[in-house]
């Protein structure tokens, strides 16, 4: 039985598809189980209730624990589950400092001391970022938001979740931090045209200025909006490197963001 948290987000609803097709039980936890709307042979509970008696591995998202993850992490020592794997972010990698990497390193070593196997996957950019565009997409084909030149290594979430089921049944992954990104390197205008290309009518981006785009992203923490800007500022017409770890673990290459694009056709359209 493997416990998948967040189970309705980007993520974990693809971690317990590929879990269910390869024949295993799956218990999913979700804020409100009657509108999850995940697969059948799922078993669905409350994420407050936090059954994990039974489990042999637990995917932690973060996301779903905003009051911090001291009592999962002590009821997955009673109930004797075995693993726990870590949706973390590359964001760890950038040094003391970065809000969104002490966040997530900091949860890592809390997994880390509970003495439980363990595997921290780290994702970079998401492809379902590109969501929040869908709005601007739909009205008039053109994406308004901060450096249109800076590059991000998108990465589809079904290749982060069949590295995440991967962790969860198998031992090869334990105790690692695959680095998790797309297979090329996009600026954020790149991924408007690409989108563009996918729903057969031209999108746009037209860049904001920095005041603009720090109102725009008034909805998150400050010391996030900060860290984000600062790090799209640097990667202005720079390429960022790209991970061949999903390749490696899967056995087959990332999906492309024009391909994730296809597949969101109805988001856009």
């Amino acid at each position: 039985m493997f416990v998948i948290t967040g189970a309705t987000g980007n993520v974990g609803r693809h971690v317990v598809a590929e879990l269910l097709d390869a024949g295993h039980k799956v218990r999913a936890l979700s804020r409100d189980p009657a509108t999850a709307s995940l697969p059948d042979g799922a078993e669905v509970a409350r994420t407050a209730d936090l059954p994990l008696e039974g489990a042999t591995g637990v995917l932690l998202n973060p996301a779903a624990f905003w009051n911090g993850v001291d009592e999962l992490l002590d009821r997955a020592r009673r109930a004797g589950v075995r693993r726990i794997v870590v949706l973390s972010s590359s964001a760890v990698l950038a040094g003391e400092g970065n809000p969104i990497g002490d966040h997530h390193l900091a949860l890592e070593r809390q997994v880390e001391a509970t003495g439980l196997e363990w595997t921290h996957l780290r994702p970079g950019a998401f492809a379902a970022n590109a969501l929040g565009w869908a709005d601007q997409i739909r009205g008039n084909g053109v994406v308004r938001g901060p450096h249109a030149r800076a590059h991000t290594v998108p990465i589809d979430e079904r290749d982060i979740a069949a590295v995440a089921a991967r962790a969860l049944t198998g031992d090869d992954l334990a105790g690692t931090r695959p680095e998790l990104s797309g297979p090329e390197s996009l600026t954020f205008a790149d991924q408007a045209r690409i989108i563009g290309e996918a729903i057969g009518r031209p999108v746009t981006y037209e860049e904001l200025s920095p005041e603009a785009a720090r109102a725009a992203m008034a909805y998150a923490p400050e010391p996030v909006v900060d860290a984000l800007l600062a790090f799209w500022a640097e990667a202005v017409d720079r390429p960022q490197p790209v991970s061949s770890e999903v390749e490696r673990i899967t056995g087959r290459p990332a999906r492309t963001f024009a391909e994730w694009a296809a597949e969101h056709v109805r988001d856009f359209a």
